[in-house]
C-alpha cells in the first residue's frame, strides 16, 4: 500500500460487502477515493433515523491528486483537524483537506470512521468523530 495513486473519485452512495462490526451492518460510504491496487478510502457512520455524519469527498477533483502518491500502510497518511475534517498527506507534494459534516436531532451518535477497504475486505478503521462540523 505504498506509492498509491488516486485513480477515481466516486461521488455517490457506495454499498460494499464489508461487514465491519457484525453481520447486521453493511458498510455504506457516501463517497470515496479509489487508489491503485483497488484500495478504497471512505468514511462510514452507522446510520440511524434522522442523522448523517460523513467526510465530504465530493468537493475534490481527480486533478487535485495529479502527481501525488500516498502510503496508506500506516496512519501517517492523514491528520485529524478537529471541528473541520481531515488532511490527506501524500508522500510528495501538497496535502488535500477533506471536510467532515454531521447533523442529527441530538438523540443519536456522531461517530465517523475513516475506512480503508481492499476488495471488500476492511483493512483499517480510524475514529475521526471529532473531525466534523456539526450542522443544525
Amino acid at each position: 500500500m505504498y506509492n498509491l495513486e488516486v485513480v477515481s473519485l466516486v461521488k455517490k452512495l457506495i454499498k460494499t460487502n464489508v461487514k465491519p462490526y457484525s453481520n447486521d451492518y453493511v458498510l455504506h460510504c457516501q463517497s470515496a477515493i479509489y487508489f491503485t491496487d483497488n484500495i478504497m478510502l471512505g468514511s462510514w457512520h452507522e446510520y440511524d433515523c434522522c442523522e448523517d455524519h460523513y467526510l465530504d469527498f465530493e468537493h475534490i477533483t481527480i486533478d487535485d491528486f495529479k502527481g501525488l502518491k500516498f502510503d496508506l500502510s500506516n496512519d501517517n497518511f492523514f491528520k485529524r483537524i478537529p471541528d473541520y475534517g481531515i488532511e490527506l498527506i501524500p508522500i510528495n507534494g501538497h496535502s488535500i483537506k477533506i471536510p467532515g459534516y454531521g447533523y442529527n436531532n441530538g438523540w443519536y451518535g456522531t461517530n465517523i470512521k475513516l475506512v480503508i477497504i481492499n476488495d471488500d475486505k476492511l483493512l483499517y478503521t480510524y475514529d475521526v468523530t471529532e473531525c466534523q462540523k456539526l450542522l443544525d
